[in-house]
């Protein structure tokens, strides 16, 4: 049974699915762009059998997640400490962290700034590869595949995505999905309507390439990033082999930023969202190393 809460987090007032044994260790699950927080819906069934209590927010500018105070800053680290500050929110000491594209991003970010706050990081799709900023060493064809962030950062391109979100929203489904993902896009298209949406897309991919300023807070994580990029959380990546958004190249060979144990496995053939698109193969790799990093260890 599913129980949908709001709850006070931070700057948010944040929309949540509470779902599995309510005594299991805490499980958040972080989604993507554009996405929803339905993305993990094949994955829960297993993950409550296995004993897990999921957590599953609307990240800022999505679905019902509203902005309570200031903008709608969504740089990973934005959204990191929107994590964190929900684990405070349901009075949580410790958690297990599975993120997606931009929920990936965050979970690295909240393993860094409060790696005593998490137990373990399962991502999905995006490595933990700082491959950001005017100085970012992308080749052409990785600047071909991010085509919509560089768009964005022009009148124009913010002026399509406030005109007509459903539009971009099913056309990025179209070409980063290798395998049919069911009403995945209805949902993210449904999740859009949220007012802080065009928002929150335009903060994270204008910071993320120095076309805007961070936040305070986000600026003070990546300053300390900057310094010391390393994160001590056991971590697993889970990497499309055939993801037509962020192929397997970015994130191979990230292992030296990883203090603690690290995994990474390329599933092949499977495109930009694994959890839709192969979750037994998502669930088979991501049970064992969750069992084997829980919180209530």
């Amino acid at each position: 049974m599913t129980e949908r809460v709001s709850v006070n987090a931070g700057r948010l007032r944040a929309d949540v699915a509470l779902s599995g044994p309510p005594d299991g260790p805490p499980l958040v699950l972080l989604h993507g762009w554009p996405d929803s927080a339905r993305t993990y819906n094949a994955l829960l069934p297993t993950l409550h059998k296995e004993g897990w209590r999921t957590i599953v927010p609307s990240l800022c500018g999505y679905g019902q997640t509203h902005v309570e105070r200031g903008p709608a800053d969504a740089a990973p680290e934005d959204l990191g400490l929107d994590a964190l500050a929900l684990l405070s929110a349901l009075n949580i000491e410790r958690a297990a962290l599975v993120g997606h594209d931009w929920g990936a991003r965050a979970a690295y970010a909240a393993a860094f700034h409060a790696p005593e706050r998490i137990s373990a990081c399962t991502t999905l799709s995006v490595g933990y590869d700082g491959l950001s900023g005017p100085d970012a060493p992308l080749t052409p064809a990785h600047a071909q595949n991010f085509w919509y962030q560089w768009w964005f950062a022009t009148r124009h391109g913010e002026a399509a995505l406030r005109r007509n979100p459903a539009l971009l929203i099913r056309h990025i489904w179209q070409i980063w999905a290798v395998h049919p993902t069911g009403d995945a896009a209805d949902h993210a298209i449904a999740a859009a309507q949220n007012p802080d949406w065009a928002d929150a897309t335009l903060s994270y991919y204008r910071v993320r390439w120095g076309e805007a300023e961070p936040s305070e807070s986000a600026a003070a994580i990546r300053a300390r990033m900057a310094q010391n990029p390393i994160i001590s959380v056991p971590t697993l990546l889970l990497q499309g082999g055939a993801d037509p958004c962020t192929p397997p190249e970015l994130s191979a060979g990230k292992e030296h930023r990883f203090a603690g144990p690290y995994q990474r496995e390329v599933l092949d053939g499977i495109g930009h969202f694994p959890q839709l698109e192969a979750p037994q193969a998502v669930l088979s790799a991501m049970l064992p190393f969750l069992a084997a990093h829980s919180p209530a260890q």
